[in-house]
């Protein structure tokens, strides 16, 4: 299956090397390009393409309003962020992927052609692999006869048995939100996320009511500069407070932490009993930096049991590894099924484990987190 792709640039350098390297990767076929956001428009009309590469900021139109426009035309068009690594265009880059945008790569800053176009193909395969296997997806699910052939053949939306520990407590796969928060009393909730994360987190924050009662730290997959205006534009639109986290800060309830993009975040507990936040340059694990594995390793050792874990989409297996330590005591997991993810791979990953309680659509999920916590079902409205 060929994808047909647009490439949309201001800069005829860019256009070359975006287009040179797209070349390169199995199953796309560039058909057009675009010096500018309106006459992206005027093509897109015309060819028709599945997939744009699309740069934030041009002359006329930028980046985000060429994707104001797609969807104000009701063009069915997916997109690729081709993005410059400073503050205005990180905002711009949030703002189109919770708009919908597929995932974002890093204009690269090499001295030669050569070198960026090696550094670029790296990363545009890495994206293009997961949009193929997104779309072939798509495509399973379109069709009500092999939705019902792909759950007989791999029950992927449901969640493995519960560990025999839990079963010996009573937990059921039906309502175990309900029952484990009879067991334990949360104190926090960690949330992993990579692509995609940005639209579902736009989601899934504003629902979480301001008397939410506990600290919320997450781990997004992303650059410097980026998690800071992911936690701008969540903070504008949320009951509870985002940020991103900073080192040696207590955490506070009714507050989400964005761990900072190239670093690493870790919970320890304070001499006053409370919640403090490290971060650090330790090294990646699983290539992820910040990494979900990290953060809930730390959650684990210093604050067993006192957890809601939640998984979202994402490629990998980030999270998989810390939350099979978080399980070593009652903790409830939650993760997002295949139907609302952009990529089911780190949900999938968790749910193969066995040690999900629940598998549930990106817009029941903080009901499941309210649930949980021991809050009421009304706090949701």
């Amino acid at each position: 299956m060929t994808i047909h792709v647009l490439v949309v640039d201001d800069s005829i350098v860019f256009r070359k090397l975006v287009s040179e390297v797209l070349s390169q990767i199995k199953g796309i076929e560039v058909i057009g390009v675009a010096g500018g956001g309106k006459t992206a428009i005027e093509k897109i009309k015309n060819l028709k393409p599945d997939l744009i590469t699309l740069d934030i900021e041009m002359p006329d139109f930028n980046g985000f309003q060429v994707i104001e426009e797609i969807n104000r035309l009701g063009i069915k068009t997916d997109i690729i962020m081709v993005s410059s690594l400073n503050s205005r265009a990180s905002k711009l880059t949030m703002k189109a992927l919770e708009m919908g945008a597929f995932d974002f790569v890093l204009k690269p800053s090499k001295r030669t052609f050569e070198e960026n176009k090696k550094e670029l193909l790296h990363e545009l395969e890495k994206v293009i692999t997961v949009y193929q296997r997104r779309r072939e997806i798509k495509e399973i699910f379109s069709s009500q006869k092999n939705i019902i052939a792909l759950r007989k053949k791999t029950p992927i939306s449901e969640a493995k048995p519960l560990e025999e520990k839990e079963k010996k407590l009573g937990l059921s796969e039906k309502e175990p939100e309900e029952k484990v928060r009879n067991l334990f009393k949360p104190r926090m909730v960690l949330i992993g996320v990579s692509t995609g994360g940005p639209k579902a987190l736009s989601d899934l924050l504003p629902h979480l009511p301001n008397n939410l009662g506990v600290p919320v730290f997450i781990v997004q997959h992303m650059p410097p500069l980026f998690t800071k205006s992911l936690a701008e534009n969540l903070n504008e639109k949320c009951a509870i407070s985002v940020k991103e986290a900073e080192n040696a800060e207590e955490a506070q309830p009714n507050t989400a932490y964005l761990a900072p993009g190239g670093k690493q975040m870790k919970l320890v507990s304070t001499s006053k009993g409370g919640i403090g936040i490290l971060i650090n340059d330790d090294p990646p694990e699983r290539n992820c930096k910040p990494s979900a594995n990290y953060l809930f390793r730390s959650a684990a050792s210093e604050f067993p049991g006192k957890s809601v874990v939640v998984i979202l989409t994402g490629m990998g297996d980030d999270g998989t590894l810390g939350l099979k330590l978080l399980k070593r005591y009652t903790c409830n997991a939650i993760a997002q099924n295949e139907e609302t993810c952009v990529v089911f791979g780190m949900p999938k990953a968790a749910i193969e484990t066995g040690l999900i309680n629940s598998v549930l659509p990106l817009e029941k999920i903080p009901q499941a987190i309210l649930a949980a916590l021991g809050k009421q079902k009304e706090q949701t409205s």
